[in-house]
């Protein structure tokens, strides 16, 4: 059941396969489609081909992997991507290449990715963005994930300090759970109002 692939009205939710560097070169190397992720962007073919072997290929051999490529039915070309890790925090992350923002594709890939999760029985769902990217905090919104807590990290591989708002959604009912471990972690953490 690894990776079940999933179909939207517009969009195909597969692997990404060793066809796909190209694609997967063009969506991380924009500096400003990665300007908030942790790594650096891709520089070259070579990057890409390590970071599918790393990000991508690793995890494909794991039993569950939420690993998708976000195609375009038109041309089952990636034009983004959408990430549920499998350690204890379910770590739900997205991005998309720029030219295809403000369509609403992340907010219907991951509909349908979360709704393939709810299906396996995975319990809740995560997402964390930098506070100067409420854009992105607005997608967690539109998905249902409800605003938890604001942390600071020193996130790697950049170096550079980051406040984040923590969201979640609980697929399993238990409203009361809030994911504790990004609070814990940090020093400084504090709940903003009017989120």
């Amino acid at each position: 059941m690894n990776t079940p692939r999933l179909e939207t009205d517009r969009l195909i939710l597969r692997k990404f396969t060793e066809d796909d560097l190209e694609a997967l070169y063009y969506i991380h190397s924009d500096e400003e489609v990665n300007r908030f992720l942790p790594w650096f962007p891709l520089r070259n073919m070579e990057d890409a081909r390590a970071f599918y072997e790393e990000r991508f290929m690793s995890r494909y051999r794991e039993e569950r992997a939420y690993n998708y490529a976000v195609c375009l039915k038109e041309n089952d070309y990636p034009v983004g991507y959408v990430n549920v890790s499998m350690d204890d925090s379910y770590d739900f992350g997205y991005g998309l290449r720029r030219e295809f923002w403000h369509r609403g594709i992340i907010t219907e890939a991951g509909k349908a990715v979360i709704e393939q999760l709810w299906k396996d029985g995975i319990p809740y769902i995560i997402a964390t963005h930098d506070v100067n990217n409420p854009r992105s905090g607005s997608v967690m919104k539109r998905l249902g994930m409800k605003y938890r807590y604001s942390y600071q990290e020193q996130w790697q591989p950049k170096n550079i300090q980051v406040i984040f708002r923590m969201y979640q959604l609980n697929l399993d009912g238990n409203e009361n759970r809030i994911y504790q471990r990004y609070w814990d972690n940090s020093e400084v953490h504090f709940i903003e109002r009017d989120v």
